[in-house]
């Protein structure tokens, strides 16, 4: 008969618990001993422990639990668990040897192990990511303020007021508007495709309850698919809504972009930038990696749209139902230069130049209701120029071409030509009191139709505007800008130009 012998240095003498096959025959019997031995030397080491502190128990010593882990707290759409309960082969083996001298090590061996979270495998290869954990959140929300300093903020029926196509918040009522609340769905669903999804917010809606608008409908943006055609990402294929490429600014997003508004211009060639279709991008590697330094270096770039673009479209612009057989075909091309090689002077500097082009068949509302029943004309070739500011910078586009307008004379819409750009100057500071800042000033100017705005009426634009935006931290953007403003109304029934004096203030919020 095998004998157990457990001695203890309790002060209390040598306790002897025999174990014969006799008191042994059942499991229940053999664990019931031991349940007894485990009281025994509980109520043995709580009377040492009153001893040692005169009577006042020690606190009880909290379980102590393994790493943290997230298993069991996000979903893990199918990834095995494993529990931290079962150790690893041969772990047993592993453990300290009961020594009958030592009370600390067959006390921790005779009490149940402390609880433990469950834990994976480290040594395990991660999973791939299914493609809803490939997508990510990211927006921005523009808060904006007009304040006439002198003008025709309002005027008799028949003339000119001083509006903008860009902000419906100049009025004579002038308070706080949402410009844009947008966020910004994207991800690489799949090693060759990307997808990009952006609804607005902060849309206004007409004809709700007679002439009185509703704000802050929600409205389809972006919906694209970008398509690669070889590994290295150089080429591919987008297909959506999406922005068109035509104008340098047009693709320049306005969470990026200096000034508050696009210019007449540019922008009223695809106003809304937006349309449904099918565009090729191709980027070269030496491309790509001047636009990688200057986003690095903090530079408001357009975005890749590609160093060439070219690609087909419905043709009547944003979220609005094509009206005829034919479609836009539109294409641009953009190159950065870089200036090193002229001298010290030029040291980190790039040039950016390129051109646009597009033709298109379009078909404006008018005043009756519907759309016109022909189609009108609508093409234009514009050029850009870019030099980034480090830390001074200029920017410029001009683009000319043919368009529907509204003639007052024959009191019909007709195809007539257009011209328009502008020219504008920054200076760029990364490091000051109140954060990196940037002071512009831009000139702008147009002569031609508005063509998404009932019965496409005629623009005629002359603006200067001088700004400062800063960024105290990283998600704030504060923008200040005065305006002086000489303007035609967008509407065919007001004539003459309206003059003005505009305060302008937008606070942008990064997420």
């Amino acid at each position: 008969m095998k004998r157990c012998l457990l001695a203890t240095k309790l002060g209390l003498g040598a306790l002897m618990l025999p174990f014969s096959p006799a008191e042994a025959q059942t499991v229940a019997e053999l664990q019931r001993q031991i349940d007894e031995l485990k009281a025994m030397i509980r109520a043995q080491a709580a009377e040492r422990d009153l001893r040692r502190t005169g009577g006042v128990g020690p606190r009880p010593k909290p379980a102590r639990l393994a790493g943290r882990s997230d298993a069991g707290t996000l979903p893990a759409a199918g990834r095995p668990v494993e529990s931290a309960l079962d150790p690893k082969p041969g772990a047993r083996a592993e453990r300290q040897a009961i020594l009958a001298d030592e009370p600390d090590t067959w006390w921790r061996a005779l009490l149940p192990p402390p609880p433990e979270l469950l834990e994976d495998d480290p040594d395990k290869p991660k999973r791939p990511k299914t493609w809803f954990e490939r997508l990510s959140l990211r927006g921005y929300t523009q808060l904006r303020v007009n304040e006439f300093l002198s003008g025709d903020d309002t005027a008799p029926s028949g003339v000119s007021r001083l509006r903008s196509v860009h902000d419906s918040g100049i009025t004579q009522a002038n308070n706080f508007t949402f410009r844009r609340v947008r966020l910004v769905i994207q991800g690489d669903i799949h090693e060759r495709v990307f997808l990009y999804i952006q609804p607005d917010f902060a849309v206004s809606v007409n004809n709700q309850a007679g002439p009185e608008p509703r704000q802050h409908f929600a409205q389809l943006r972006d919906a694209f698919a970008d398509v690669f055609l070889d590994e290295d990402r150089r080429s591919k294929l987008r297909l959506g809504q999406q922005k068109v490429p035509y104008g340098w600014e047009n693709l320049q997003s306005s969470q990026n972009r200096l000034t508050l508004d696009r210019s007449d211009a540019i922008n009223s060639a695809i106003p809304g930038e937006r349309d449904i279709g099918i565009t090729y991008y191709y980027t070269p590697w030496h491309v790509q990696r001047i636009w990688d330094r200057l986003a690095k270096g903090g530079q408001k770039l357009f975005g890749n749209y590609g160093a060439f673009g070219l690609g087909v479209y419905n043709g009547q612009t944003i979220n609005r139902i094509e009206r005829n057989n034919g479609v836009m075909v539109a294409g641009m091309v953009t190159w950065p230069f870089l200036l090193d090689g002229l001298g010290a002077a030029f040291k980190d500097q790039v040039v950016e130049v390129g051109g646009s082009a597009y033709h298109n068949q379009f078909q404006p509302e008018t005043r009756a209701g519907g759309v016109t029943a022909t189609s009108f004309d609508d093409s234009r070739v514009g050029i850009h120029a870019i030099l980034y500011p480090q830390p001074f910078g200029l920017q410029a586009e001009w683009n000319w071409g043919r368009g529907p307008e509204f003639d007052p004379v024959a009191q019909a819409i007709t195809t007539k030509p257009l011209e328009g750009g502008y020219v504008q100057a920054m200076v760029r500071i990364d490091h000051s009191w109140v954060g990196p800042f940037m002071p512009y000033a831009r000139w702008q100017t147009y002569r031609g139709g508005w063509k998404v705005a009932t019965n496409a009426p005629r623009l005629e634009t002359d603006e200067v505007e001088i700004g400062i935006e800063f960024q105290p931290i990283k998600p704030i953007e504060i923008t200040l800008a005065y305006a002086r403003m000489n303007r035609r109304e967008a509407d065919e029934r007001r004539l003459g130009q309206a003059e003005g004096d505009l305060f302008r203030a937008q606070l942008q919020v990064n997420y």
